[in-house]
């Protein structure tokens, strides 16, 4: 059979609903009009890699080998500089012209977890870095507790309908409980209001479990994880699942940032290495004066990595973070041998509507 691979806008044909079929494991689920592929997905229950939801981070990609989609919504800018002959395809933004096959990782683990609207209460606030505060939050009186896995996030559900993510910072406790790590970003409304307004008592309504950076038990590889900034978060919560286990499998962390401020938990990870069999914890600051100051490494956390650790192909590699590290690692991890399917990551991207009214605006500057 002929393939027509496109992702360049189509006409659609007179079907209303279209299938589509993921190649590894067969399994088919339709999408409704309009739909895009990993909304689709969701909707059916089948696990697919996302992130960003906003087609900037690159973790739904996957490989169109029938059929024909378009992005109506944003520009897919997370296939910048893919050839074409790849035939990739970001999900959370690819809309089917018609009935679709893909070959895209699943992620079966997070299926049988429910995704859940909850009213939560601040139970306890810390300033954990000059610009980073710590929360605690439980269910309100008469909310179940919730229920995720290691390293997924939540989306604080705002009045006006808006959401922010941010990643839970721990895995299912007893109590319930759930911990969070919230940069203060400058003119970011939400979190000046968390940093300055919001109070023990007060609640959130959130959505939760969200994301598929969780940790994969189905390996006895090396673990290296890579963390720039609140990127931190999700590692922490994968870390102590692992270490919890008693896992034997050793596991590097590197954690980047510019000051030694910002690495708020490191005497938290200095135990970890103390106590875990085979875990080795290296801090690593981009700014030359604190490094030189704190005695601590001085560089790019992704260059140290590879300085350490030239041939990934034998590893398993996670990273969380803003976007400029975890696109300057996913080329130069994959240079280093590792196989795509081994690197899993959290990009820390802005807010669809955030990032939409960037692309409007870019959009207008470049029609000025």
């Amino acid at each position: 059979m002929k393939t027509a691979l496109s992702v360049d806008r189509c006409r659609r044909d007179n079907r209303s609903v279209f299938t589509v079929t993921l190649k590894q494991s067969g399994r088919r689920f339709p999408v409704e009009p309009g739909e895009t592929v990993l909304e689709a997905a969701q909707r059916a229950g089948i696990a697919l890699p996302y992130s960003c939801r906003a087609g900037v981070c690159g973790s739904c990609k996957a490989t169109l080998l029938e059929g024909r989609c378009e992005y109506p919504r944003n520009p897919p800018l997370a296939l910048s500089g893919t050839s074409p002959a790849q035939h990739a395809v970001l999900l959370c933004q690819a809309v089917p012209c018609g009935d679709l096959v893909i070959a895209a990782r699943e992620v079966t683990s997070v299926e049988d977890i429910a995704r859940r609207r909850l009213d939560v209460v601040v139970a306890e606030k810390t300033a954990l870095a000059p610009d980073v505060v710590g929360l605690r939050l439980e269910p309100a009186p008469g909310e179940a507790r919730l229920n995720w896995l290691p390293g997924q996030y939540l989306d604080v559900l705002l009045e006006d309908g808006r959401r922010r993510p941010f990643s839970i910072a721990s895995g299912p406790r007893a109590d319930g409980s759930i911990e969070m790590h919230v940069r203060h970003v400058a003119g970011g409304g939400f979190t000046s209001w968390v940093a300055d307004g919001l109070r023990v008592g007060d609640r959130l309504r959130i959505e939760a479990p969200l994301g598929t950076f969780v940790a994969r038990e189905d390996s006895e590889r090396p673990m290296v994880f890579m963390a720039g900034g609140t990127g931190f978060a999700p590692v922490k919560a994968i870390v102590e699942h692992f270490v919890a286990l008693g896992t034997r499998r050793r596991i590097e962390i590197y954690w980047g940032a510019r000051n030694a401020a910002d690495l708020y938990l490191m005497e938290l990870a200095r135990g970890w290495e103390r106590t875990a069999h085979a875990l080795r914890f290296h801090p690593v600051l981009s700014d030359p004066e604190q490094a030189a100051a704190s005695g601590l490494r001085m560089g790019l956390v992704h260059e140290a990595l590879l300085e350490d650790l030239p041939d990934l192909s034998g590893h398993d590699v996670y990273m969380s973070g803003p976007p400029a590290m975890i696109d300057a690692g996913r080329k130069l991890f994959l240079d280093a041998g590792l196989p795509e399917e081994r690197l899993y990551y959290d990009s820390f991207e802005y807010a669809p509507d955030v990032l939409a009214q960037i692309l409007a605006g870019r959009a207008g500057l470049a029609h000025a």
